[in-house]
């Protein structure tokens, strides 16, 4: 028996999040590097590496081109400091809309290189057989109705969902054949309250809203976006800090202390040792 043991990880995992449908509310926020996961892990129930990270981590305009590579990167940052919450990475566009055979091989590359513990797909009117193909193979998954972000080259950009009867009928047709196919909760994004509402009420398993409502089951926000880190963020985001002003405030004091020559000071720099 090897005198190293090895850490156990008593970590959430699909059923334990299932479970939580109609009882204690869902705490879900984005996270794509190590230190914050390890910051984010001991609040939430779940950590989403959303394709998010393509537009606040890497600048690109929208999610439409994240690759499968920097998913998978970002994944493997999260895992290595997330200790208790189920972690669920963003299946990003393209990879998982065409044969179900396929998406399946990239679900099944995600977990294996991250140890993530599920993967999420944004459900779509054709992607419920893709669900139910990958849950049936051992690959738990999140969905995700409503604005759907790497459908927003369709949409011609971000737009909230569910305002028309014909809308409204589309994205709850979509809620019933993702809970149908075996997804264990969705992503409700972008919706009328009513709307968002009454998915929660129709379906067998839980809703994390975002730009919804506070009947859903769970809720989750852009890390970034919550803290404050950006001059601008959508309407249903509600900031908890001010980390974008704290930043620059950090950052001018600094610049100014170098400018100034009082940085760096005795108790920051090396002195040769007194023979």
């Amino acid at each position: 028996m090897s005198a190293q043991r090895q850490e156990t990880v008593k970590r959430l995992a699909a059923p334990d999040i299932f479970a939580r449908k109609g009882k204690a509310p869902i705490v879900c926020l984005t996270a794509y590097t190590a230190p914050m996961a390890e910051l984010l892990d001991p609040h939430c129930d779940v950590l989403l590496v959303g394709d998010s990270v393509g537009m606040v981590v890497h600048g690109l305009p929208n999610t439409v081109g994240v690759t499968l590579e920097m998913m998978i990167l970002h994944g493997q940052a999260v895992m290595r400091t997330a200790r208790q919450a189920m972690v669920v990475v963003d299946m990003p566009f393209g990879s998982y809309e065409g044969a179900p055979e396929a998406a399946y091989a990239n679900a099944a590359r995600i977990m294996k290189e991250t140890g993530a513990q599920a993967v999420k797909v944004e459900s779509g009117p054709t992607v419920a057989a893709t669900i139910d193909y990958m849950v049936k193979r051992g690959i738990p998954v999140m969905g995700h109705v409503g604005l759907r972000p790497q459908s927003v080259l369709v949409d011609g950009g971000f737009k909230a969902k569910g305002r028309s009867n014909e809308e409204r009928n589309g994205i709850l047709d979509e809620a019933r054949a993702t809970a149908a196919a075996g997804a264990f909760a969705i992503v409700v994004e972008g919706v009328a309250e009513g709307l968002a509402r009454e998915i929660t009420e129709t379906i067998e398993v839980p809703t994390i809203g975002i730009g919804a409502s506070a009947g859903c089951d769970g809720q989750i926000l852009v890390t970034d976006d919550m803290l404050g880190l950006f001059d601008w963020t959508p309407k249903f985001v509600r900031r908890y800090a001010d980390l974008r002003g704290e930043i620059s405030r950090a950052v001018a004091g600094y610049a100014d202390d170098v400018r100034n020559r009082r940085f760096p000071g005795p108790a920051e720099i090396y002195f040769a040792k007194a023979v």
